[in-house]
């Protein structure tokens, strides 16, 4: 029994939870959306945006009160909003959630204002949780008589913690059926592998069998349970992950370059040089002798020269490791957009043993 204890406690140091690297099929959250009415501004709303008007008239006549046909009030303290959140895997009626409320119109800032009462739809069309409450703003807006203006961060979105009250709860279908399956976040057929043998070796063969790359099938008890005991089971088992298949994300809106550790090169030589044409331009202003019939002109006048920066080439040896590349890389100081370039250049000679990804 000691020994039995020791082993259950014991974790490799490169061994990965099975909960961080997927989840159960069907214990989700689901997205909510609302529309509503924030009341309260100082004097930052929408004034006459049609949204926010027939958002008050809606509201009002929840009363008994109407307005006046064809009156348009100013709703200076008033904005028309979107309400966001989500709703968690199991909620059940009663429970808070956080909502985000964001303005829909011509609001300058929510600061200071009160969310009405509001209705969260989600993708069905039907009510599960209903919002109100007192905003937070983390931004903030002012503006001068003159039209200048200071922003700092967003003041025309907030949050309401607590703000919303489940209203019905989801049928989820988890006990109907007789097995559960467990979806990877990424696609990988010897991790799905690993994670059924782990499986099979706590609850005994057969329990778990792989459907793809992806998703494992369990069959599970029954009952809600003994389910969830044995998903809990699952959940803290640890497998070795295996390696990530080697590969070079480039972003080419930021030049930003992300390089794993699977990565290898080699042989190859690299030779890296930057050319620069600089044109400067300094245009005259010519002026006619005095009492003459001539004009002022402009003569245009141009300066061209260029450079060329020489760097070493060097050499990239049979299986060079993902340090060795940035260390001969950091030496002949490559910018970002550069050693894009190399990098697609020793793909092209099959070189580079990565994939290429370029977001």
């Amino acid at each position: 029994m000691l020994l039995l204890a020791i082993l259950a406690f014991t974790t490799p140091a490169h061994a990965d939870r099975i909960k961080d690297m997927g989840q159960f099929q069907g214990v989700r959250s689901n997205q909510l959306t609302g529309y509503g009415i924030v009341v309260g501004l100082a004097g930052t709303g929408d004034d006459s945006l049609d949204y926010a008007t027939q958002g008050v008239k809606g509201a009002v006549s929840r009363f008994g009160l109407s307005l006046p046909p064809g009156v348009n009030p100013s709703l200076k303290n008033a904005a028309a909003v979107l309400i966001t959140t989500d709703l968690p895997a199991f909620a059940k009626p009663g429970q808070r959630l956080d909502i985000t409320v964001s303005a829909l119109g011509k609001a300058k800032s929510l600061r200071g204002g009160t969310l009405v009462l509001a209705p969260l739809y989600g993708a069905n069309g039907q009510i599960y949780a209903m919002a109100q409450g007192n905003l937070v703003i983390g931004g903030l807006g002012v503006e001068g008589a003159d039209g200048s203006k200071l922003s700092v961060n967003i003041p025309s979105a907030g949050r309401i913690s607590g703000g919303a009250s489940v209203e019905r709860a989801v049928d989820t279908g988890f006990t109907a059926q007789d097995h559960l399956l467990f979806n990877l976040h990424q696609f990988d057929a010897t991790n799905a592998g690993r994670l059924a043998d782990a499986i099979d070796g706590l609850f005994g063969q057969g329990t778990a069998s792989v459907l793809d790359g992806a998703t494992v099938k369990i069959n599970a008890a029954t009952g809600g349970d003994a389910r969830i005991r044995m998903m809990a089971l699952i959940e803290n088992l640890s497998i070795n992950r295996a390696d990530p298949p080697a590969r070079v994300i480039i972003n080419a809106r930021t030049g930003t370059v992300v390089i794993n550790g699977a990565v290898r090169v080699g042989p190859a030589v690299v030779s890296h040089g930057k050319l620069t044409v600089r044109v400067d331009e300094a245009p005259r202003v010519v002026q006619p002798p005095p009492f003459s019939s001539g004009q002022t002109a402009t003569e245009p006048a141009s300066d061209i020269s260029v450079e060329q920066e020489q760097n070493p080439a060097f050499l990239v040896e049979r299986g060079t490791s993902l340090s060795a590349i940035l260390d001969a890389i950091n030496r002949i100081r490559v910018p970002p957009g550069d050693l894009v370039a190399i990098l697609e250049a020793l793909s092209q000679a099959g070189a580079l043993t990565a994939e290429l990804v370029v977001i």
